[in-house]
């Protein structure tokens, strides 16, 4: 027997992360909508968060909170090596 939907969730949620998690759910071809009733099913299935939820600890805090702005990116991961390693760093 197919369930009929018919109760409505609102959620206020940030626009930025919206957009973002709605370009991911695109790509792979699920709906906001989809998501969201797939995050709900885990729940019940799971009898809770279908992830681990804790309270970051000091560490992990200033983690979070350290200036990132002087990370390096690079390219591919090719770059990241030679950069790391040196130039001959595949003939090791």
């Amino acid at each position: 027997m197919v369930a009929v939907k018919s109760q409505v969730v609102q959620a206020r949620v940030d626009p930025t992360l919206k957009k973002e998690a709605t370009a991911i759910l695109d790509e792979v071809g699920v709906s906001t909508s989809e998501a969201f009733t797939m995050f709900l099913r885990q729940v019940v299935m799971r009898k809770g968060l279908p992830f681990e939820a804790k309270v970051p600890n000091a560490e992990t805090l200033a983690a979070l909170r350290e200036d990132t702005s002087t990370l390096k990116r690079y390219e591919s991961v090719d770059d990241m090596f030679t950069d790391i390693l040196g130039k001959d760093w595949r003939d090791a």
